[in-house]
């Protein structure tokens, strides 16, 4: 008997639900034992967010500052598992603070000590900057990534802003206006991606999990947006002066953050457009830098 850890927090439910679709085809196996843990936080985030506290997560995520966890099980500790399907979400380009502080504690470094791990990735669209800071964690881990799912909202990037915020600050997943497209990880793909838990299986059972994800991509588990590359890395660097400069300066904490929101906002819808108008003239011109950065987020 194999045992395969399935990890993953979820504050709305939708990685609760890819983690769930994703380890059907393990759940299905006799020879598989399936354990599921849900990170949880000593003092929970809120959910739905209000603007306050949306807001006030932004240093802390971005800069990788961990928080306190409800202890996890003994019977999870105590065991050595042959796999652990790793479910995260990103938050302010960073994975999120509960993810962080799982990978950052000592419990977690036990558990992925020398396992394989298959990180799977619920986001809005940018993860390609917060994948490479999960890469570095597991490493201090000790743990073998071995490959790697990334689940997006298709909308474009500006329609997907307005649904998302939407969904954070009220708690439901609804048509925005009534007309917008449903926020976050479409139905269809979370019910389809039970296939990546066949893929992941069948690489499982012939002990082939080296050459695992060459066969995820032509599953179709990653998709890479060049656009969306240069912006994680470009926003990285300007997140990386805000978050340092607010967290270093906790008497003006409030305005500070303040001050980034509308510095985001415009960011958001006047610099990000023009950003892309400037991207579609220079395409032809960086089409082997675009293929190299394309196989390279694509791979483990």
């Amino acid at each position: 008997m194999k045992n395969v850890l399935v990890i993953f927090y979820s504050q709305s439910g939708q990685l609760k639900s890819i983690a769930q679709n994703i380890a059907k085809p393990f759940l299905n196996s006799d020879e598989i034992k399936v354990t599921f843990h849900e990170i949880k936080l000593e003092k929970p985030f809120p959910f739905p967010w209000n603007k306050d506290s949306f807001f006030d997560a932004f240093p802390e995520s971005f800069l990788q500052i961990p928080t306190t966890l409800k202890p996890v099980p003994n019977e999870i500790l105590n065991t050595k598992f042959d796999l652990v399907l790793f479910h995260y979400q990103v938050w302010y380009l960073s994975p999120s603070i509960p993810i962080n502080s799982f990978l950052r504690s000592e419990e977690g470094k036990k558990i992925l000590n020398n396992t394989p791990v298959v990180t799977i990735n619920g986001s809005r669209n940018m993860w390609f900057m917060a994948q490479e800071k999960i890469k570095v964690l597991l490493r201090e881990s000790n743990a073998q990534l071995v490959g790697n799912i990334a689940l997006v909202d298709r909308v474009g990037n500006l329609i997907s802003v307005l649904t998302i915020v939407e969904w954070m600050f009220s708690g439901v997943k609804k048509k925005y206006l009534g007309f917008f497209p449903l926020p976050g990880v479409s139905e269809k793909d979370i019910q389809e991606s039970t296939k990546f838990g066949e893929t992941i299986l069948s690489q499982f059972h012939q002990n082939k999990l080296n050459d695992l994800q060459p066969k995820l991509v032509a599953a179709d588990a990653v998709r890479i947006s060049p656009y969306l590359v240069t912006v994680d890395k470009t926003a990285n660097k300007i997140f990386n002066k805000w978050s340092n400069f607010i967290y270093k300066n906790p008497k003006k904490r409030k305005q500070l953050l303040k001050i980034f929101y509308i510095y985001l906002f415009l960011a958001i819808w006047l610099i990000s457009p023009i950003v892309y108008i400037l991207h579609l003239i220079s395409y032809p011109f960086k089409l082997k830098t675009i293929k190299k950065e394309t196989q390279y987020y694509q791979g483990v």
